[in-house]
């Protein structure tokens, strides 16, 4: 292992004073680019479904399509930590969150993420107790967007909404997770979640207050135009670029 790897146990314990960089990554060439500009953590998301695989949501990705691409990203990896989503309905037990959390890191990945809090507290539990690190998820939770009849909603805009993430951030920093991702949570309320905690938080369209960012590297780039969100300003537009490209080369190939 290289000297300045990026380990889980360093995550846990960041104190800056540079913020935690996330992006997500599903392939070799896109992950050795960012683990060679200095990302910290590069995560295999089940957001493929949407960025890649050209599902509607999440909720369709396949333990098989995140294994696959863990293995392209972890190939590339020489700093960054690795971790990967444990897909939907692929842990509804704690046996089963076991065997497939096992699965995602034979193909290469340091920890694994799961979304939810206390209603998921015993398959957490049994991933780490098989010495398995586990990335906490709060907040908006994709992998149950149908259950909410398809809307992303912004969490903690009501005091039970608060209480609970309180509460959960406790529960899965007790277990032992660690750093928590909150997604779409009303920035004070993220803020005041952070402050609560020792663990570190990793932050997507939940404001500024956090130790880090995650990102979708695909929102990142530009090169999903149709799949644009307010919280995310694309910093090139390859979208663009790929298709003057193509258009230059059919100029060149005519001639």
């Amino acid at each position: 292992m290289l000297e300045n790897r990026v380990t889980w146990e360093r995550i846990r314990d960041w104190r800056g004073p540079e913020p935690l960089l996330a992006l997500t990554a599903y392939d070799y060439p896109t992950a050795r680019l960012l683990d060679e500009a200095g990302a910290d953590i590069l995560h295999v998301g089940d957001s493929l479904g949407m960025t890649v695989l050209g599902y509607a949501d999440t909720t369709a990705v396949t333990l098989g399509d995140m294994a696959h691409h863990t293995r392209a990203v972890a190939r590339a990896r020489r700093r960054a930590l690795v971790t990967a989503d444990l897909p939907c309905r692929t842990y509804e037990s704690p046996s089963a969150a076991v065997d497939n959390a096992r699965v995602l890191l034979d193909a290469g990945a340091d920890g694994v993420k799961l979304e939810g809090g206390e209603e998921i507290l015993p398959q957490i539990r049994a991933v780490l107790a098989a010495g398995i690190p586990v990335l906490g998820h709060l907040g908006l939770l994709p992998q149950h967007i149908r259950e909410e009849g398809g809307v992303y909603r912004k969490k903690g805009r009501t005091d039970a909404e608060v209480t609970r993430l309180l509460r959960d951030a406790a529960l899965l920093q007790e277990a032992g997770v660690f750093a928590i991702v909150l997604e779409a949570v009303v920035g004070e309320v993220a803020a005041a979640v952070t402050k609560s905690l020792t663990v570190p938080t990793i932050g997507i369209a939940s404001g500024a207050g956090m130790t880090g960012q995650i990102r979708v590297i695909h929102d990142v780039l530009g090169l999903t135009p149709w799949l644009a969100f307010p919280h995310v300003k694309p910093q090139v537009n390859l979208a663009a670029e790929i298709k003057t490209a193509v258009q230059k080369l059919r100029r060149e190939i005519s001639r």
